[in-house]
Order: C-alpha cells, then structure tokens, then sequence
C-alpha cells in the first residue's frame, strides 16, 4: 500500500473548530510539521477536508 507524506503549511488560527481538529488527528501540530500515514480511504477524507492548509507527497 503506498504512503503520503503529509505537510502543514498554512495555520490553523481561526478555522472552524472540525478542520482544526482534523489537522490534529492527522498528527500534525505546526506549519512545516509532516507524518507519514497510509494511502487509506479515512486518510484520503481528512486530507479532502482541509486540503487547503495541507501539502501531500506519494512517498
């Protein structure tokens, strides 16, 4: 299964309380923080959800 390298690169302050607590279930807490996740169809959602903020590589 392939992975994603996910990046913070916009902040959080003064987003909508989901959105804020979808970049935090991702793991990611600051701008320029990345984690590594699984290709998954949960992962893909909460990517969906606040793509804005987010950077995403294929690793």
């Amino acid at each position: 299964m392939a992975k994603l390298k996910i990046t913070l690169v916009k902040s959080t302050i003064g987003r909508k309380k989901d959105h804020i607590a979808t970049v935090n279930a991702l793991g990611l807490k600051k701008i320029g923080n990345s984690v590594v996740h699984e290709d998954t169809p949960q992962v893909k959602g909460m990517i969906n959800k606040v793509s804005y903020l987010l950077t995403v590589e294929e690793i």
